[in-house]
């Protein structure tokens, strides 16, 4: 049996028309949010007028793409609960510093993107820098989730991945181009909705084919790994790292730390759904209210990963053995492959559609963050200044035609990762860890300069892709996840280090014009969120809300172990 053959599921008539359903609806709400475009605010930060809660489910959503399911789920396959770290250490505590601590300065600063903060604290060198890395970035990411998408393409029509992933991205491009951001992120709730009309059926399917979490668990225990993936500490399956404190070191502080801060406090696929919200307080609950999905539905994304490693004979296969593939099949089609073995049809077309959901999900946010990063900081502050508005509205439409085209190439480029995680956590340490150093030394240190910030922002991505480069040509002799958690580190302390020294060599700004921007020369009363109309009530304070799920956290770690 050929590869496409063991990948191909068996759709009927209802699956197709619930597919065919699902792109109607999103299509539907593209046209309807285009009538709220008139300007390029409107298009690429929704006119900053969404509630928190609307913002809160899309900030959750665009992450939850399909870089996270078919991602995570091979992750779920190959190390077990130890993935649970990418959740509750590797994004929890970052979403509520987040929402507690950066925001204020996103949003009270007024600034339309991470780079334009960037050059309110800095410079103009340290915004070009940051925005042409974003866009390089954003491309490559969303090439993922195209790639992502044709492969759930090939499964279910058969077609090759040439015809897949084409088609896949005119999907995303029309209704992100009609209705821009609020297209985006109104679709990104609905889609919220349909990811788990796909992962809760196939959790309950799996654990009853298996015979419940007993039933796992003992096959687990009888597997390869002798039970240490039920375990999340200290993670050896996951880092590879034999050493029990080694291991625990690099989850904590190259994921828990870098990684997870890098990415979900600077990353602005994320940050801009928190700044097209409301108000100051809506802003600030975004990411907290995402958190709070965010640490459940790990439940349903693992453990289908761990059932798939059981039931899916070929995933199965390369568990014992641990090579790279069998029969074509890799970690990466776990997903897939698990829901051809335990859902019927009707509830496949669900599931079909809930995998739609969450590739355009991830891309949409890739693709709209890159469109408004590409036309403020870009084009506007760079190359074509000082024209009206309509005509950088305009742009932002045709860059998103342009971003689709060239994330159908860097879909190509993420074809030859084994391990979509492990490719996608090393672009993570190469943009987002040398991004969180500059920004979090400049939000708490005055002193540091504009020089300093750019020529650190390049150091520590420089860092990230040495120790990448070790890894894959066998100098370091580690797996490609501790790679990824090492780059981190490299990029963080080289990007402190360098920046550091450099500041102390430049001139920094005046202190009047770090006002806003810098958190000892801010008055606390602009950190502050309204605690009036819509923001009142004590349920939306920003600080109970954290705490609240941070409390959540470790209680599932208790409960999980």
């Amino acid at each position: 049996m050929t590869t496409a053959e063991i990948l191909r599921l068996d759709p009927n008539l209802v699956d197709y028309l619930l597919v065919a359903f699902y792109f109607v609806l999103v299509l539907g709400i593209g046209f309807a949010a285009r009538r709220s475009v008139s300007s390029s605010l409107d298009f690429l930060l929704s006119g900053r007028s969404l509630p928190a809660w609307i913002t809160g489910l899309a900030f959750i959503s665009a992450n939850l793409g399909a870089i996270e399911l078919i991602g995570m789920v091979a992750n779920g396959a190959q190390y077990g609960i130890p993935t649970v770290h990418y959740y509750w250490l590797g994004a929890i505590p970052a979403m509520v510093f987040l929402g507690i601590v950066m925001m204020p300065f996103y949003y009270g600063s007024k600034a339309r993107s991470v780079p334009e903060f960037l050059l309110k604290r800095f410079n103009k060198t340290t915004q070009r820098v940051q925005a042409v890395i974003f866009a390089v970035a954003s491309i490559l990411i969303a090439g993922v989730n195209l790639f992502s998408l044709g492969l759930v393409l090939e499964a279910l029509l058969g077609w090759p991945l040439y015809v897949a992933i084409p088609v896949a991205a005119v999907v995303v491009l029309g209704y992100i181009s009609l209705g821009g951001l609020s297209a985006a992120i109104y679709t990104e709730v609905l889609q919220f909705f349909v990811i788990l009309a796909l992962l809760i059926p196939l959790t309950v399917a799996g654990l009853n084919r298996i015979g419940g979490w007993d039933g796992l668990t003992q096959a687990v225990t009888e597997g390869p790994s002798g039970g240490a993936d039920l375990n999340a500490w200290p993670g050896t399956p996951l880092t590879e790292i034999a050493n029990p404190f080694l291991s625990v070191l690099g989850i904590v502080f190259g994921l828990g730390f870098v990684l997870s801060f890098g990415y979900w406090t600077t990353n602005f696929a994320e940050v801009q759904r928190a700044l097209s919200a409301k108000s100051m307080s809506a802003a600030r609950r975004t990411p907290i209210i995402g958190a709070f999905p965010k640490a459940l539905v790990v439940l349903v994304i693992v453990t289908p990963g761990m059932i798939a490693g059981i039931l899916v004979p070929q995933i199965s296969q390369i568990k014992a053995t641990g090579v790279d593939d069998v029969d074509g099949i890799t970690y990466n089609n776990a997903l897939s492959l698990l829901m051809k073995e335990v859902l019927p049809n009707g509830i496949l077309g669900v599931a079909i559609a809930g995998l739609l959901a969450a590739f355009m999900a991830g891309m949409a946010a890739n693709i709209s963050s890159f469109n408004t990063v590409f036309t403020y900081d870009i084009w506007q502050d760079w190359v074509r200044p000082d024209r009206e508005d309509r005509y950088y509205l305009q742009v932002g439409r045709m860059v998103t035609i342009v971003g689709c085209v060239l994330a159908i190439g860097t879909a190509f480029i993420a074809s030859g990762s084994e391990n979509l995680m492990d490719y996608i956590q090393s672009l993570f340490s190469f943009f987002n860890a040398p991004l969180f150093a500059i920004f979090i030394l400049g939000l708490f240190w005055k002193r540091m300069t504009g020089p300093s910030a750019w020529i650190g922002l390049l150091s520590g991505t420089a860092a990230a892709i040495v120790v990448d480069m070790l890894v894959r040509f066998g100098v370091l002799s580690m797996s490609s996840q501790a790679g990824s958690f090492l780059g981190a580190i490299a990029a963080f302390v080289f990007g402190v280090g360098v920046a550091g020294a450099v500041s102390l060599v430049s001139t920094p700004k005046p202190e009047a014009q770090l006002t806003g921007l810098v958190w000892s020369l801010t008055p606390k009363e602009q950190r502050m969120h309204s605690t009036e109309g819509d923001d009142a009530g004590w349920y939306r304070s920003p600080a109970v809300l954290g705490i609240a799920v941070l409390v959540l956290t470790v209680v599932l770690y208790i409960v999980v172990g």
